[in-house]
């Protein structure tokens, strides 16, 4: 357990000192929150339904934070560990590896939570977002979304060749969804095509998921989204296992 919590504590600090992953994990939800809050303000709009857009953008940029640590931040930093042979030198300890990975996982899950938190916080003081949810509900909502981004990112280390590769691939893949999906701009604004679109994307059940239960939705007013989640947190993860080099 020791070895978990210096492996762990030694993930953040990495993670810290990597100016461009700190910034957009902990600081660019924020700052895009405060920008649209200082042209729109949060005045109740009947497009989303008597709600502000600031009201709607808290939750939705919950994903927008878990798609840049998921497909950016998780595949980068696994790929440069392996082709720099840190995986192959943590493989010949006596660690296990389960240990790393799970040092890996709670590192970047920290850093997703401290975004998150920061942009509640801000978004509260600043804008006075209206919250009429279930705080566990949300937390359980964040950590499968979380959860399920960051097992795609591992199997995209795992298909990558090399760090600029998985570079590469997944800015390709975040950043259309950051702005299809509803992540970013509302979905409520988007065409009609793109709104039919974003039903393929895995981000847009995230921002889903994560709205209905900042409003108050049961669980089972989402159903849908949970299951692609979940299966997309399983299916991730038996793939990355069976593909994940450590050299």
């Amino acid at each position: 357990m020791k070895a978990f919590w210096n492996l762990m504590i030694a993930e953040v600090k990495l993670y810290l000192r990597e100016p461009v992953a700190a910034f957009f994990t902990i600081a660019y939800a924020p700052m895009m929150l405060i920008l649209f809050g200082m042209i729109y303000g949060n005045k109740p709009e009947a497009i989303f339904g008597g709600l502000g857009t600031m009201d709607i953008s808290v939750p939705s940029y919950i994903g927008l934070i878990i798609v840049t640590v998921g497909l950016i931040s998780v595949p980068i930093d696994t790929a440069t560990n392996r082709d720099k042979g840190i995986l192959r030198r943590f493989r010949a300890t006596p660690l296990h590896p389960e240990i790393y990975l799970a040092a890996d996982v709670t590192g970047n899950y920290l850093m997703t939570l401290i975004g998150v938190l920061l942009l509640v916080v801000i978004g509260k003081l600043a804008y006075h977002i209206h919250f009429s949810g279930n705080w566990l509900s949300v937390f359980l909502g964040f950590t499968l979304s979380a959860l399920a981004f960051y097992a795609l990112g591992y199997l995209l280390a795992a298909l990558a060749p090399t760090a600029r590769i998985a570079q590469t691939v997944g800015m390709v893949l975040a950043f259309p969804m950051m702005f299809i999906s509803g992540a970013t701009i509302p979905i409520e604004v988007l065409p009609h095509g793109v709104r039919q679109a974003a039903n393929f994307i895995p981000l847009t059940h995230v921002v889903t998921l994560m709205r209905g239960l900042w409003f108050g939705d049961p669980w089972s007013a989402h159903l849908i989204e949970v299951t692609i989640l979940v299966g997309t947190l399983v299916v991730s993860s038996l793939l990355a296992a069976h593909l994940f080099r450590w050299e």
